[in-house]
């Protein structure tokens, strides 16, 4: 299955009852349109389709839903298109469209760039206004207006698609609500990352693992869209060599596949990639936002959404956010019972489903007295379906600590910490497997998680007396030494610094072993003569009692590059001065 055929799957919405408003039948029409836009400077051809709902008009309108395609995809394919008809037949207009550089919209992909797509994106919201018209003289005349050339709209869309909705909300504070499903902060981090020395969020100074399977994977299918798409826009082709990114993502590609990081190139880079990024712009979006994001995704991980959450409350935002099963590693094609999966029409008997429509109900509709639920909400899937969130006002925080013992123990308090010290060394090939980073997403198999002996350290904690639920980012502080690191790490490439993995194993009382989710947490350290804490990926999982909980610290993965030369490693522990493994525990 193609990866935008795959991406689209779980987001597509089928025929359901009317919702949205009291005169919504369930009919609509489909006007097919074109857009000249202008993009930051730059002139660009968007295709769309707008929805209007039976018995809207100058009279009666209704608020509007834009939305658009994640990467791969058009407004023709199973997300884009489906959501539109459901909003539709829920009483909304909607304009579903092709985003800048897929299915017959014209320009380069630049990545969702505010500049650029957001710009775009503003102008459709134009004609929603009334505005302006499209290219062959069409209005919207049927929109609600909360002012003069101010309509009322909202957006929804995942990965791709969801992105876009902060980067116009950021430009465009005519935008009413958000719900950005599965989508990223930063993208510096989410192909390059590092989960130590984070300034903020999950962004690094300092340069981390480059994650080239999702990358290359992403990367072929954007130069695709020309023998996908035919009948190109030449405004389309890109610069750089690429031929269908702007400049800066083509030049952060080949910088990122040299396994180089030069000082000043390196922060060329991590500039592009965070300028595009929610985590530069954030600040700016003041539409109330439901984030949407997937537990089983190494593409973007919970922490990112985390991120994102914290950013938009610091602004002020109304946020809430709730962490679904599915994501880009798992559950696309196949949610769990009981998940959203709007390609079966259960938007109203789903737990997410509800919470969209109560979000656009709340914010779009201007029901004072609709209930938006709970601050933060979590699938777990060891309880059944019609219990499966559990709720909290806030975010969980570390709150148990275990401690690397010298005898690779995990214990619970320092005073049980063996004196000890144990080594690894990486080889030049990677000895490690957490995950075939596309398999998920296309349905493909993918070998158990594995580490080669020699090259991963690993803290074994005790039978666990009673069922433990970790709900969040578990953190791990410790001290590395590595000298030939020490010797090479101030070079002024920072491929030269010391690269690990880290991560936590659920280990079953016959010895079956999980990585949850196949989430691993890449480290780039800055400087090996000091402590450094690693943020691992968030996570929902039940450790059951008698499982035993295991800290791994493994010298390569082949989902990511990993150490220049061979870099011997070495862990020394005693009471006085050792790891650090904290877990958010939800009792």
């Amino acid at each position: 299955m193609a990866l935008g055929a795959a991406l689209a799957a779980p987001l597509a919405l089928a025929a359901a009852p009317a919702h949205a408003t009291d005169a919504a039948t369930g009919q609509f029409t489909v006007t097919a349109l074109k857009f000249t836009v202008d993009a930051g400077g730059t002139t660009c051809t968007v295709d769309a389709d707008l929805y209007r709902p039976a018995g809207a008009d100058r009279a009666h309108p209704v608020p509007a839903i834009l939305t658009t395609n994640g990467f791969g995809g058009s407004k023709a394919d199973g997300s884009t298109d489906a959501t539109a008809k459901a909003f539709a037949q829920r009483g909304y207009a909607a304009l579903a469209y092709s985003g800048l550089g897929f299915g017959k919209s014209g320009c380069p992909i630049s990545l969702d760039d505010p500049r650029i797509d957001g710009k775009a994106a503003s102008r459709l919201i134009d004609f929603l206004a009334g505005k302006r018209a499209a290219d062959d003289g069409t209005k919207a005349d049927f929109v609600t207006k909360d002012g003069k050339g101010d309509p009322r709209v909202g957006m929804i869309g995942g990965s791709y698609g969801g992105a876009i909705q902060l980067a116009t909300a950021a430009v465009d504070r005519r935008v009413d609500a958000l719900v950005p499903m599965i989508t990223w902060n930063d993208l510096a981090y989410s192909l390059d990352p590092n989960n130590t020395a984070q300034t903020s969020g999950v962004s690094s100074d300092t340069p981390g693992a480059y994650k080239y399977q999702w990358t290359n994977g992403f990367f072929l299918i954007g130069e695709a869209q020309g023998l996908l798409n035919p009948s190109l826009d030449p405004s389309r082709l890109g610069a750089s060599g690429c031929l269908h990114f702007v400049a800066g993502a083509c030049e952060t590609k080949r910088l990122l596949d040299a396994k180089r990081y030069p000082t000043g190139r390196t922060a060329e880079m991590l500039n592009f990639a965070r300028g595009t990024s929610p985590v530069s712009y954030v600040n700016r979006v003041k539409a109330p936002t439901l984030l949407v994001q997937g537990q089983a995704d190494s593409l973007f991980n919970l922490n990112e959404a985390t991120a994102t959450y914290k950013q938009l409350k610091a602004a002020g935002t109304t946020t809430k956010m709730i962490w679904q099963s599915w994501g880009h590693s798992g559950g696309l094609t196949d949610p769990a019972t009981g998940e959203l999966n709007l390609g079966q029409g259960n938007l109203e008997t789903s737990y997410v489903g509800k919470r969209i429509l109560a979000w656009f109900d709340r914010y779009l509709q201007k029901h004072k007295g609709t209930d938006t639920g709970p601050e933060f909400a979590y699938y777990r899937d060891w309880k059944s379906a019609t219990d499966a969130y559990g709720t909290a006002a806030r975010l969980p925080a570390t709150n148990q600590k275990l401690y690397l013992s010298g005898d690779g123990k995990l214990v619970d308090n320092r005073s049980k910490v063996a004196r000890g010290s144990r080594e690894y060394k990486n080889w030049l090939i990677p000895t490690s497997h957490s995950e075939s980073s596309l398999a998920g997403m296309i349905g493909l198999p993918d070998p158990a998680p594995r580490d080669t002996k020699g090259t991963y350290l690993d803290w074994t904690s005790e039978p666990l007396t009673e069922a433990t639920d970790v709900v969040g980012a578990p953190k791990a502080t410790l001290r590395v030494i590595s000298p030939k690191t020490e010797r090479v790490q101030n070079s002024g490439d920072g491929a030269d610094k010391l690269v690990l993995f880290a991560k936590l194993y659920d280990i079953a009382p016959d010895g079956t072993k999980t990585l949850v989710h196949r989430l691993v947490a890449p480290v780039r350290v800055p400087d090996v003569t000091r402590k450094f804490t690693v943020t691992l990926p968030g996570i929902v999982h039940r450790y059951e009692k008698g499982h035993r909980l295991q800290f791994v610290i493994a010298a390569s993965d082949d989902a990511y590059f990993g150490n220049k030369g061979v870099k011997p490693v070495t862990v020394t522990s005693a009471p006085e001065d050792t790891g650090v493994v904290e877990l958010p525990v939800v009792r």
